[in-house]
């Protein structure tokens, strides 16, 4: 089974290769999701039966300040992939990685037939990606919506109490990701974890000395505050607190 995955150099994308150790995964400049001839050309000449799409601009800031290099990724570079796989592999799964902000976020937990409605640039930018691979022709299409940080040392000092998911690790992600394709899923999916957590205390698992907030401190574009999900599909899965677990 040849798998190509883009964004392999992002948290996800790098435990992505973990779990698709002979995977294609090509940098930026090998495959610039926003240059449609270029994707073209390397769908088109590329043996792939799978596609885990999860390359996207993340930032709430950076996507609310550069909208217009934001839409360009998350929908238009989306679409050029969605496009060339349903042209080229017809046969092919087209796997989107999504999240769980493109709901308010007032409430919680949302299920796959809640109705989004996004608070920031961001989420927006998702949600009609996943809207571009519903609406393609292609033929075998899942969207995963979920969410998820990387294993590693919490990147800011401190981290909000009052704001709450069911989150999952990146390489928790990763497995739970080809279960699901396993499983012959197809369509709309929540991927989540057990627990709802606080991001102090899920912070406080990789970085002890991280210090708390609360969301009246924030002061930047509006973000959901409780990301939490449950599926009409699924069972959560195990948010692995250590490596050791």
């Amino acid at each position: 089974m040849t798998v190509l995955i883009t964004g392999a150099t992002g948290n996800l994308g790098t435990q992505l290769l973990r779990t698709h150790p002979n995977c294609l995964h090509p940098t930026h400049n090998e495959l610039d999701v926003t240059d449609e001839e270029a994707v073209s050309q390397y769908v088109k000449n590329a043996k792939i039966e799978e596609v885990i799409h999860s390359a996207a601009l993340t930032g709430i800031t950076r996507c609310e300040e550069d909208r217009e290099r934001a839409y360009l990724t998350n929908v238009l570079g989306t679409r050029n992939l969605a496009r060339a796989v349903a042209q080229y592999h017809p046969d092919c799964l087209f796997v989107y990685i999504s999240t769980a902000s493109v709901f308010y976020g007032d409430r919680g937990p949302y299920s796959e037939s809640d109705i989004p409605y996004p608070r920031n640039f961001y989420s927006l930018t998702k949600l009609l990606g996943e809207f571009v691979v519903t609406e393609s022709a292609l033929k075998k299409q899942l969207v995963i919506r979920t969410n998820f940080v990387g294993r590693k040392k919490w990147p800011y000092p401190k981290a909000f109490t009052d704001r709450y998911a069911t989150y999952l690790f990146a390489d928790d992600l990763a497995s739970a990701t080809r279960n699901v394709m396993d499983q012959g899923l197809r369509g709309l999916v929540h991927v989540y974890g057990k627990e709802k957590l606080s991001m102090f205390e899920l912070a406080k698992m990789t970085t002890p000395e991280v210090k708390p907030m609360v969301m009246s401190e924030y002061s930047g574009p509006p973000v959901p505050v409780d990301m939490s999900l449950r599926s009409n599909r699924i069972p959560p899965f195990e948010l692995t607190r250590s490596k050791n677990q």
